[in-house]
């Protein structure tokens, strides 16, 4: 049994080997990266070495400013899978979008300090890293913000299976500063805890699942079904948002994180208006039937989603049906979560696993950059070289398939 597998037993989650399982940890042996030292054993974790102080994510990029919205969006055609008597689906979003510079607006917060104290007792960090600290990490959107002149691209991206829509803030927070109005989505009952209206806080039912035969499967096309209904909300007649006519409707693409991003993938399949898509480091759990030549993006660990490794057999299996444009890359030193925020915070923090000696810095700069890149292509077609090859400034990036 490998140590991956023994860390997806003790969870009763799954990891990237089988169902990709998603929290914003640094990546490695353990949840989230346990403080654990060179030798295996548990660093002093006393309360005098909780980190109290904010934490901040990297500035973004590009030449807007950046805005936020939060929208509570409810799919009355469908009950939620997880639990029915709860009703009609619900899911949260943040809605980015390029603004104006000098265009008012508020600070936006990171997370809940509740939010943050769940996922980090989950994790087994809170004796390390306060709630509030957590929760207090500096963004750069602005809620309020007034918008930028045009139309933009939309991207809509859904984090890892227990994961919070916050842990993309920092991908979403630079797509939008380089023009595309990004939307992260949380999905009801499927992270360690998600703030919805009336002070509710749901927490991961879902998790009690994933015993089940096929329960990959039925989160990836849920939350398909999830994403297309977000693009219906930001784009329709009925536009839930109040930016929508910033959207250019034929320009729309999806990914994700983990099972997030396999669920990029499977909307794909199951709605046209999406026109590209990325996974970052997700297991599959649909087949690519009816993407019809539209372009795709697999970014993942050279651990895991090198061609021959066990899991790497399901992105070849994939790979196989793709047939238009398409990538996959892998970043050497890197761990499920580098294209999260976490590695940027928990090293922040001090707290580092040393499984995975990608720092922070240089995994949000390839995350972006690659990311940034393949959207730029194909939403806007400006050329962007950094896909043709590798480049020199770019040495942990392997492309593999290309």
């Amino acid at each position: 049994m490998t140590r991956t597998r023994t860390v997806l037993r003790r969870r009763a989650l799954v990891t990237t080997l089988t169902l990709a399982l998603a929290l914003p940890v640094a990546g490695g042996a353990t949840a989230f990266a346990d403080g654990r030292n060179g030798s295996g054993s548990s660093g002093d974790t006393s309360a005098s070495d909780t980190a109290t102080a904010p934490l901040r994510l990297p500035r973004p990029t590009g030449r807007f400013a950046v805005g936020r919205d939060t929208l509570h969006l409810v799919d009355k055609s469908r009950r939620d899978p997880w639990v029915p008597s709860a009703g009609a689906r619900e899911l949260m979003a943040s809605v980015y979008y390029p603004g104006r510079h000098g265009g008012g607006g508020r600070p936006t917060s990171y997370t809940s300090e509740e939010e943050a104290r769940l996922l980090l007792e989950w994790a087994e960090l809170d004796k390390q890293i306060s709630p509030a600290a957590y929760s207090a990490t500096r963004t750069f959107a602005r809620a309020g913000a007034r918008s930028a002149p045009g139309r933009f691209p939309l991207i809509v991206l859904s984090p890892g299976f227990t994961a919070p829509r916050a842990t993309l803030t920092h991908l979403a927070e630079d797509l939008a500063s380089r023009g595309f109005v990004v939307a992260t989505v949380d999905h009801a009952y499927e992270s360690t805890g998600t703030a919805f209206p009336g002070g509710r806080i749901l927490t991961c039912e879902a998790c009690a699942l994933t015993d089940k035969p096929g329960w990959g499967k039925a989160v990836t096309e849920g939350r398909a079904k999830d994403l297309s209904y977000v693009i219906d909300r930001l784009t329709g007649p009925k536009a839930a948002w109040r930016h929508a006519r910033m959207i250019d409707t034929e320009r729309i693409g999806a990914g994700g994180h983990s099972i997030g991003g396999a669920s990029a993938l499977a909307t794909m399949t199951s709605d046209r208006r999406v026109r590209a898509g990325m996974n970052m480091d997700g297991s599959f759990h649909t087949r690519p039937t009816g993407i019809d030549g539209r372009p795709f993006l697999m970014l993942g660990t050279e651990e895991q989603h090198t061609p021959g490794v066990e899991d790497g057999k399901n992105w070849d299996e994939t790979w196989q049906g793709l047939d238009g444009w398409k990538r996959w890359l892998t970043v050497a030193g890197s761990g499920h979560f580098t294209f999260t925020d976490a590695p940027v915070l928990m090293e922040q923090a001090g707290v580092v696993d040393p499984t995975v000696p990608l720092s922070g810095e240089r995994s949000e700069r390839i995350t972006r950059a690659y990311i940034g890149a393949f959207y730029e292509r194909h939403l806007r077609g400006t050329p962007r070289p950094i896909l043709d090859g590798p480049t020199p400034g770019n040495p942990e990036v392997t492309f593999q398939r290309r």
